[in-house]
Parts: C-alpha cells; structure tokens; sequence
C-alpha cells in the first residue's frame, strides 16, 4: 500500500484480480450500481489527495504493471492469432505495456513539477509564431528521449487566445481547481490496441482528477483481470472499478445517474447511439438536434489517415524505404487501428510515383496476412471490393485471415468515394495523384484534399526530402501546411502512430466538433503536460530513421527489443542500454 492517507474499501464483488478463463461474464446492474457507489463515495478524497500520496500510487503502479507485462502482452498475442516468437508479437509489448508504462513515469515526472513549480516543466522552447498562436516543444524531455529517438522532436500548438504568459495557467488545471468534489468518469474501452482503455483511464485519474469506472471491451474483455493486477493499488483505493459488458452493460453505465462523464475510443456511429439514441428515432434526434443524453462526452473516433508525399529528389534507396514506412503504417495490428494508413496522396507527374507504388506492393506481399479478428473486418473489406473491383489483394489468406488491399488510381475528384469517406478498419489502402505545376502547389492542393474531403481530423503524415525542404518555395508551402492543416497530429517523414506512442504528446482530434459532427472526436487524452487549449501537435522525425524501426515488418528483432524497453521503461538504467542497442542494431 502507498503512505496517502485514503481508507482502502474493497472491491463489490465484482472480478478483478483472478486471470481470465475462457469468457468473463457480463457485470449484473447490482454489481454496477455498487462499483459506481463506491467510486462516488470516493471521489471527493481522490480531488483532494496530494501530489506527493499521487506520486507513491504511481510507482507502485509502474512495480505492479511491469509484473504482468508478459502475461499483457502474451494475453494479447494469443487473441489475435500472431505466432509465438514471431518478431510481429513485438506489436503487443510496444501497444500495451510499454506505452502504459511510459505513461506511469511521465504522470510521476509531471507530478513531481506540479509539487515544486505549480505545473508540469516544458523542456522548450515556448515560442509565438507570427500569427500569435503559442507553440511549446514537449519532446524530447530526457536523454534516453534523445537516445532511443535521435532527431525526434515534437511540439505542441495551443489554441489561439493563449499568450506566452497566459501558458501556465492552462496547465494541470484540475491541480488549480477550487472544486474538491472530483467526478465519476465512465471509460468505454477500446478492444483493438490494448493500452487505449489504461492510458484513458490514467488521464481520468490523474490529469481531470476524477475517478473512474472502465467497461472493458468484449473483445479484450480477457485483459481485465491482468489490468486489475497491474492497477490493484488503485482498486484498493476505490478510485477504479473495471467491470464487463456488451453494449446493454454500456447502456445501463452512461445513462446511470451516479456517471457525470464519458470518454470512449470507437466509432462516431457509437457517439451518436449514446446520445440521441440508437436507429431512425437517434436520427430523427440528431435531426432536430434534441440530444437525448447531455452528459459531457470526451472521444477519438478514428480518421481516413492520409500520407502525403512531396515530390523530391529520392533515391532508389528512399524509395526503398519509404514503401516499407507506408506498409507498416497499414499492416501494423493488422489494420486495426485508427491511425492506419488509409490514402496515399501523390503529386500525378512525379517521376517516381509509380516507383514507389512498386515498392509499396512488393513490400505488402512480404507481409503474411493476419487474422481478421475485429468484428466486421470482412464485411468492410466486401464492401471497398465492391466499391473498387480493380482492387489488387496480397498474400495468401488462410481461414479467418484477409489479404492486404491496395486500391491506386483514385480521383482526387470523385464524389462520394468509400476511400475518402469511410475508414475501412482493416487490411485495405488506397492511393490518390493530384495534378500541380510545382511541388509547392501540389502541397497546397494536398492540403485542400485533406481538410475538405477525407472524413476525420484525428492524423496526418507529410513525407518530405531534406533536399525538398532546400527549396523556399517548398519549404513555405510544408510550413504553411502544418499551420493549416486541420488535424489533431500532424507527422513529418514518420508514422503519426508516433504521436500516440510518445504519450506526452496530446492525441484526439483536431478541435471544433460537436456531436452533431462528430468525426474524429472531441478532447485529448495522453497530453502529459497537462495542456488544457491545445489546438495540434506535430511530430519530427529524420527522413529515414536509423536503426531500423521496430514497427517495420521486415525488422527481426522486434520482439526482443520490445521486451527490453519495456522493462527499461519500467526501471530505466543505462546499464540496460547496451542490450538493447545490440538487439535493435540486429533488426
């Protein structure tokens, strides 16, 4: 048990800290209605429960959760039916445990500046850009940042209206807050990448300051047990309840009296069930605009991610390259995931556009097909191959698995395009050309396809050759992208995946909706720093990274040197360091 002072209840005999067996009953509503007293019997201490008591739950938290790290990722690697001891099981050390673990040290970090500074430290430089929007570097923060991603960088754009001086004061407001009643968060999990449901609840706990009731996802349903022990000091203070379900238990929860909030990672279409209800009388709600719930909601809902290459002087060996890039940003999680690449935007005229699209084919026949093991991944991937029968699939897919799909040639103009409009959420890309007298307009006519025609806000990826950027005329018009572009993160020659993985970076759409257009969501989570305007945030990488990264299909040792950052996340030391420079030097 940690030194705070809070009284440590039980748990409403609800299971949490037994491994999974087969499937885990749904939570009855006696079982929820006790979850949910005994959190709002709570949540006025946790409002008030100090930064130092805050700090003590988070390292054991960080003990706790580094013990079940293999069992986590394991667990995971079983449901999605990828073999054992295949570098492609690094995935599930890499999006569950490791990224919660960094997720624990960074809340510790900022809590740690709260005690002494009154808000989280920004490493800098704070900067106002000639239109008076506030940009604030947050990464890297520490050496091992610099080392483990050497010429990585990443800032974050705040709303406009706030100054350099005013900076402060929209950090950690919950920690400058008057109000000492805290909240009841409800967090509906998402079941396709497993530290989404954690690292939700973790902003609830400790960056709102409320505390939380999470429904696992019936999909991963069988990770809850593990969580539970990761996260038992928070169990046993009553701050956490983790209860199961389907969508009746989701129901009954965010229309429960004792919920004051929601956050969900899904799909907008869930959004709209929850508040104006589900089939023709949701619509006919949405329609007249009469909500039928008007709890606050929080969200990210997906996004048809786009990677919008400038034209430049690639080499063979670029080309190379970047055609695995792009194939890892589709077949990483098997195409389920929000940040998937979904269109690739290309300048028509390009020399080496056909080039590349060469490369992205050859590299999605080295990648084995996956277990579709998302609901409805076959009837999306129907649905693209009726709307595009010119399809061309890859790999041989055995029972239960879908082939990777590449659908080139769109037209930029076409109305009502499935590619443009619809996520697919699965093993299906496609690819656009865009016709401009110069790179540099190509770029703003890129800009226009992205904000105006694909459906979300949530990421965006620019890939730009150094030499390209050489150019005034190019680099104004990439400068003058990232400012407009109007997505919550924009990625420079890498993964906009990155984003989410940084975890002190904000992740969740670009900032304006409401629930009558939803798209990509509403409010951020992650966003260590406690940022309370952010308007985006934009990751920099080099234009090829070097070693290898670990999310490229082809690398060999992922596996390995995902294990080892993991635990070195969770105990960081550089005696650990040349371990893991061997095994990735490997890849």
């Amino acid at each position: 048990m940690t030194t705070a002072t809070m009284s440590a209840p039980t748990t409403a005999g609800i299971p949490q800290h037994s491994e999974a067996k087969g499937t885990i009953a749904d939570s009855s509503s006696q079982e929820l209605d006790a979850a949910l007293s005994d959190l709002r019997a709570k949540q006025g201490e946790w409002a008030e429960l100090s930064t130092v008591d805050r700090q003590a739950i988070l390292s054991e938290l960080i003990r706790d959760t580094s013990k079940v790290a293999g069992r986590w990722a394991e667990a995971c690697r079983q449901a999605e039916g990828i073999p054992a001891g295949t570098p492609a099981a690094g995935e599930e050390w890499l999006a569950g445990p490791y990224m919660v673990l960094r997720n624990l040290q960074l809340l510790e970090r900022a809590l740690a500046d709260i005690e002494r500074f009154g808000q989280p430290r920004i490493p800098g430089p704070v900067k106002t850009r000639s239109d008076g929007q506030v940009t604030a570097r947050v990464f890297p923060q520490t050496a091992y940042d610099r080392i483990f991603y050497t010429g990585f960088s990443a800032e974050v754009w705040m709303q406009p209206g706030v100054s350099r001086d005013s900076l402060p004061e929209t950090q950690a407001v919950a920690y400058k807050s008057t109000d000492k009643n805290g909240g009841v968060s409800l967090v509906l999990g998402a079941g396709n990448v497993s530290s989404i449901g954690a690292m939700d609840l973790l902003y609830k706990l400790f960056v709102e300051k409320r505390v939380v009731i999470l429904k696992m996802h019936p999909l991963n349903a069988y990770l809850g047990p593990i969580l539970a022990d990761g996260f038992q000091a928070l169990l046993d203070w009553g701050v956490l309840r983790i209860v199961y379900g389907g969508g009746d238990v989701g129901a009954y929860l965010t229309n429960h009296s004792e919920v004051d909030d929601i956050h969900i990672t899904g799909s907008d279409k869930t959004v709209e069930a929850i508040v104006f209800g589900p089939g023709e009388d949701g619509a006919a709600r949405k329609a007249a605009r009469q909500p039928k719930l008007e709890k606050p909601i929080s969200s990210e809902l997906g996004n048809v991610s786009a990677v919008i290459v400038v034209p430049g002087p690639w080499s063979a060996s670029d080309l190379e390259y970047h055609a695995e890039n792009l194939v890892s940003m589709l077949t990483n999680n098997a195409g389920f995931n929000c940040n998937a690449l979904r269109v690739i935007v290309q300048h028509e005229s390009w020399p080496h556009r056909g080039e590349l699209l060469a490369g992205v084919r050859r590299h999605l026949g080295r990648v084995a097909p996956r277990k579709a093991y998302y609901p409805g991944a076959e009837d999306r991937h129907t649905a693209f191959l009726a709307a595009h029968p010119e399809a061309e699939n890859f790999g041989a897919a055995g029972e239960g698995e879908l082939p990777w799909t590449l659908i080139s040639g769109l037209s930029a103009e076409a109305e009502d395009e499935i590619c443009f409009q619809t996520e697919a959420f699965c093993g299906v890309t496609s690819e656009t050309a865009l016709a401009a007298p110069t790179a540099a307009e190509f770029v703003t006519r890129a800009v226009e396809l992205a904000n105006e025609r694909l459906w979300g806000t949530l990421n965006v990826t620019l890939l730009v050759h150094p030499k390209s950027m050489a150019d005034p005329a190019v680099a104004g018009a990439v400068n003058s992208a990232i400012a407009e572009l109007r997505y919550g993160t924009i990625a420079i020659n890498c993964w906009a995946a990155v984003g989410y993985g940084l975890v002190v970076t904000p992740w969740g759409g670009f900032p304006g909706h409401d629930v009558y257009d939803i798209q990509s969501g509403s409010g951020v989570v992650h966003n260590t720093l406690m940022f309370d305007q952010v308007q985006k945030c934009v990751v920099r990488a080099p234009f090829r990274i070097n070693p290898k990264p670990m999310w490229f299909p082809s690398h060999k040792t992922a596996l390995e040197v995902a294990k080892k950052i993991t635990y070195f996340e969770a105990d960081p030391s550089p005696w650990k360091l040349p371990g893991i420079f061997w095994e990735a030097l490997r890849g």
